[in-house]
């Protein structure tokens, strides 16, 4: 009876040990997960274009080049806001995204996200929200709110009370916070646009302003971050990204 008795403890023991050792496995793994979610990536190397193409082309840039470990935009579009863009080889889904910039003297230029490349789109921004990226003080003509650096482009006006805008040939530092159709524009330290996606006043702006005639924009939640060339001359420099759950 003793000895039946000792059995049957040692397998329950077993049992219990198996266990704890299956959840101890489950937390590993769920927190392995949440350490690679949390960990920066970098989207330039300081000397290359590895990891970024040319929107919807397959052959050589030659309109961005790497000077002294800086991603420069040559500004060879003349003036057009098609045909130069770059994007990056993966797609990201919520994340958070910081990036150094400068823009030439009255130069225009932006970084867009969750964008789609296909044939039957002839850039970036028919798809992907833009950060706007631009000369508030030295552009030659007058700018609405929705221009204006660090707006969400035609949809959301930077908050001008926050932004601190630095004189053309210095870095201004931004911030894009992606988390389920939650988003935020951070600039030069201060949050300066905050909104939710597919709420009325957002439906009502995309549909009845300027992307009235996009009807794919920001059609989906997973694309490519990309970087524009407007014809205008601009610098980028520490581009990393880091996933959100």
């Amino acid at each position: 009876m003793r000895q039946k008795t000792s059995f049957a403890a040692m397998a329950t023991l077993a049992v219990i040990a198996f266990s704890c050792n299956q959840g101890s496995q489950t937390n590993e793994t769920e927190t392995a997960k949440e350490e690679t979610a949390n960990e920066w990536i970098s989207l330039f190397d300081g000397q290359s274009l590895a990891g970024w193409h040319g929107f919807n082309k397959s052959d050589s840039v030659d309109n961005w080049i790497i000077e002294e470990g800086v991603l420069t935009c040559l500004g060879k579009t003349g003036g057009s806001d098609v045909g130069g863009d770059i994007v990056t080889d993966a797609s990201f889904g919520n994340f958070e995204l910081e990036w150094e910039w400068k823009i030439s003297e009255g130069g225009n230029s932006g970084l867009m996200y969750h964008v789609v490349e296909d044939p039957k789109y002839k850039a970036p921004y028919e798809t992907g929200p833009e950060y706007q990226l631009i000369d508030d003080i030295g552009f030659p003509s007058t700018l609405e709110d929705w221009q204006q650096a660090g707006a969400n482009y035609a949809m959301n006006p930077a908050d001008n009370a926050k932004k601190e805008l630095k004189p053309v040939g210095e870095w201004n530092t931004s911030k894009i916070v992606y988390d389920d159709g939650h988003v935020e524009h951070w600039f030069n330290g201060q949050m300066v646009v905050e909104f939710q996606e597919g709420t009325p006043a957002w439906e009502t702006e995309k549909n009845e302003g300027k992307w009235k005639d996009f009807p794919d924009y920001k059609i989906a939640n997973q694309g490519k971050i990309a970087l524009q060339d407007h014809g205008d001359q601009a610098w980028f420099r520490n581009i990393r990204i880091k996933e959100l759950p």
